[in-house]
């Protein structure tokens, strides 16, 4: 009989959703796991292979929770505020909340028709005021503590897109993430939020989640932290002080130059008036370049001086002051002592500007005379340092710092290379910010009481440059909470990162009027067992997440430390080599093949396809296979039909009273019961289904010739542990051996039979003098008299102990052979 997916896929969806299967019951907290998935983002399309691949495997895993007993809570929601839903309503002329509402529909259409486990009731939308308006309390709570605030600074500005990007969303050849434009930098006054406070407790967690070592590396160098000291350095004529960081004091005798940021106020103090001119114009220059660009190795270096000098503070020698793009005012103190004997980007410019390099660290079996070739970075013992002379160099830095401290010129630091989260935002589509700013009392919050600030409908959202809600004067003239006088909203929305920096915490609670989450539920339920998304977001999202969580806990709103305990990223399914996208017209939809194979087979083939973490490029030749597997599969169900309520099994059986048959196949059941539990935890879903369909292809050969009472026992299991993978064929499967009520209704995971899941045989390797020679069969406890025999027996092992002696004999039990002749 065809197996009919469009008949029993619905009729299964249907059997769930009227059962109400996947309603999680919070309050029961024992054995529960929390399964969470990055939530969808309805931008302007459906949902293509990629978000499947997404879905459907972190799916699987639920399930298998869920079969084994565990409570599972699987939500599902919408991040529906952001540039792509705003750029698309700007193309079609659709306005962001209608076009994000229809296609959050055809979305929740699409995931109900995947199977997917899905707690609907928990469903959220970051663009629903009852979810933004806890975004605001979030801020209001940041900026009460002082870790929210507004200061002008440098960002990066794309042009096209009409906003400011964080640096994490500037690419590394300094292009916007989104659309592609080069990036600028622009002098803006923003928001920020003070992530950097956290900034050693955010290193210091890395060690205590399981999460993917690159994701982890990636938010560990991110993070940055430097260990060394701030230097004060004099300026002739001048009452102004320059303050350097560097890791490398024991370098500070080979200093002889200074950098600054060309945007440092320094620079407007300290240049001279003959030198003005090309300072500006360098200045602009620089202006026009992205953080990234600025900082890269491979640049071209430039730079001006700006006619004035330094007092280094070990010598008291005069070095000249430069401004050079390679400063940025946003790192350390935003001014550089230069070394070019011992950095590489100095050796460079000294290089190209004619200025001293001077030896001070000593590379071994070298002479302080041998002109540098390049810059020495390594160890080395100090030279032309004064009384320092002759001390190892990473001796050389502590007794320097100590020796500037006694003089008030220095001080122990550490630095960091993150820098603050930038907020703001210069779109419609997204949380407006809850302050009011009043000419007489300034910054302002908006009261509590009247949040949420709603985002305002009718508003040109067309980018111009500056916040589209600064155009609406009906949201933006207020009276201040404060004095009563007229004032004005901030015109700019919040980063759609703080929607998602959260989100997990209000799906245990997301009708709450009154409060962010539910406190008791956030305890009992976070961290999140296990999150399923992409490694793009290592120190976006990620990163973020962390710190809002952090920030919570320090408010008493969570008591535990990391928002997500483990982590699992799925890989990314290309297209002809490139990412999918509706822009380059590669992406695949899955409806296309749902309808000819059922979501099931769509599910099982894209986890069939590589390891998970891997991905790969889209191909369809290979589905027709796994369409063949579920095929036979029912088939096999079918053909014995009714078999569990006419003859049911007992829970264990001893092989020595089965057939051969039936040893076969019990075998066989126990140790893939084995396999897919211990792939699935792991997320090697290929392997797990290459073992289904082996086990497939063992009970069809075996089965004919067992028992009913076997027949009855290998198909249940084979059924509860296809089920993860195909659950609507699983389901129809179950029910056709006579089971009830159904496999998710009242879950059920058969333990394996250890002793018929082992082993019986194994290779065994025979070495002669610690050298492999040989690898036989051997059964499983083999003894040692028995295996020794085997060993010496073998032509291979032969021909090495003709003529020797045999002086000591080694058998590891089940592992090796080792003979030692002379």
């Amino acid at each position: 009989m065809r197996y009919d997916f469009a008949t029993v896929e619905p009729k299964w969806r249907d059997y769930w959703a009227k059962k109400k299967v996947y309603e999680t019951d919070l309050r029961q907290t024992e054995n529960r796991h929390y399964v969470l998935v990055m939530f969808s983002y309805p931008s302007g399309a459906k949902l293509h292979c990629g978000h499947w691949y997404n879905y459907g495997p972190a799916d699987t895993f639920a399930r298998y929770k869920s079969l084994t007993g565990a409570n599972v809570f699987e939500p599902m929601g919408f991040d529906a505020f952001g540039l792509p839903a705003e750029n698309n309503a700007i193309k079609t002329g659709v306005h962001p909340r209608e076009n994000t509402l229809a296609n959050m529909k055809d979305i929740r259409e699409q995931l109900r028709e995947m199977g997917c486990m899905y707690d609907w009731n928990a469903e959220l939308a970051t663009c629903e005021p009852e979810y933004y308006k806890w975004n605001q309390w979030l801020f209001q709570q940041l900026f009460k503590k002082g870790l929210a605030y507004r200061k002008n600074a440098p960002v990066n500005w794309c042009g096209s897109c009409n906003t400011v990007l964080a640096n994490e969303q500037v690419l590394d050849d300094g292009s916007c993430e989104r659309c592609g434009e080069t990036v600028e930098q622009k002098a803006l006054t923003q928001w920020f939020f003070k992530i950097t406070h956290y900034a050693e407790e955010l290193l210091a967690g890395l060690e205590t989640i399981d999460w993917p070592e690159r994701t982890k590396t990636m938010q560990r160098n991110w993070i940055g932290k430097s260990v060394g000291a701030e230097i004060e350095f004099d300026v002739v004529g001048s009452d102004e002080k320059i303050r350097v960081f560097t890791t490398r004091p024991d370098t500070l005798f080979g200093v002889t130059y200074v950098v600054l940021a060309p945007e440092h106020p320094l620079v407007d103090e300290l240049t001279t008036d003959d030198r003005r001119e090309a300072v500006e114009r360098y200045r602009e220059q620089t202006r026009r370049l992205t953080e990234i660009e600025r900082t890269s190795t491979t640049k071209e270096k430039t730079g001006a001086p700006i006619g004035a000098e330094a007092i280094n503070p070990v010598n008291g020698e005069r070095v000249p002051i430069w401004i050079a793009d390679y400063a940025l005012l946003t790192y350390g103190t935003g001014c550089v002592m230069a070394v070019p004997a011992h950095d590489e980007r100095d050796f460079e410019f000294a290089k190209k500007f004619d200025l001293e390099i001077r030896k001070v660290i000593l590379q071994p079996k070298t002479d302080a005379e041998d002109e540098l070739e390049a810059a020495y970075v390594d160890p080395g013992t100090m030279v032309n340092s004064g009384e320092f002379d002759g001390i190892p160099n990473d001796e050389g830095k502590l007794k320097i710092v100590e020796w500037l401290e006694k003089k008030g010129k220095a001080e122990k630091k550490i630095n960091y290379r993150l820098r603050d989260w930038l907020l703001s935002r210069q779109r419609y589509w997204g949380t407006p910010i809850p302050v009011v700013h009043c000419p007489t009392c300034g910054e302002v919050l908006v009261p509590e009481k009247e949040l949420p600030v709603e985002l305002p409908s009718d508003v040109e959202f067309k980018p111009s440059g500056e916040s589209p809600l600064a155009r609406a004067e009906e949201f933006m003239n207020v009276a201040c909470p404060k004095c009563g006088g007229a004032a004005r909203r901030d015109p700019d929305t919040m980063d759609t990162f703080v929607d998602s920096s959260w989100y997990y915490l209000r799906y245990l609670d997301p009708r709450n009027p009154d409060a962010p989450f539910d406190k008791k539920l956030a305890d009992a339920w976070t961290p999140v067992d296990t999150y399923v998304g992409g490694a793009e977001h290592a120190v976006m999202h990620l990163l973020y997440s962390r710190f809002v969580h952090k920030f919570l806990r320090d408010l008493g709103w969570v008591s535990s430390d990391e928002p997500f305990a483990r982590l699992v990223h799925q890989g990314t399914i290309t297209n002809q080599g490139a990412k999918m996208s509706k822009s380059k017209g590669n992406v695949v939809n899955p409806n296309e093949f749902i309808d000819k194979v059922g979501s099931d087979v769509f599910r099982m083939y894209l986890m069939f396809m590589g390891p998970y973490e891997d991905g790969g490029d889209w191909s369809d030749k290979g589905i027709t296979g796994v369409e063949r597997f579920a095929q036979r599969a029912y088939d096999l169900f079918t053909k014995h039909k009714g078999v569990a309520a006419a003859a049911p099994a007992k829970e264990r059986y001893d092989v020595a009273d089965l057939s051969d048959a039936e040893t076969s196949a019990y075998r066989k059941v126990n140790r893939t019961i084995v396999k897919v539990a211990d792939d699935l935890e792991k997320f090697r879903f290929n392997t797990a289904i290459a073992a289904l369909m082996e086990l497939q292809n063992e009970l069809a050969k075996t089965l004919d010739d067992a028992r009913d009472e076997i027949k009855t026992s290998a198909l249940e299991r084979f059924a509860v542990i296809l089920a993860p993978f195909a659950p609507h064929l699983a389901e129809e499967c179950w029910e056709t051996l006579g089971k009830t009520p159904s496999l998710f209704e009242k879950p059920v995971w058969f333990p394996p039979n250890e002793d018929a899941a082992a082993e019986d045989a194994f290779e065994l390797p025979v070495q002669i003098n610690g050298k492999l020679r040989a690898s036989l069969p051997a059964p499983i406890g083999i003894p040692k008299e028995k295996a020794l025999e085997m060993a010496k027996n073998d032509e291979r092992v032969m021909k090495f102990l003709e003529g020797k002696t045999i002086v000591k004999e080694i058998y590891v039990p089940n592992k090796i052979v080792n003979l030692v002749v002379k």
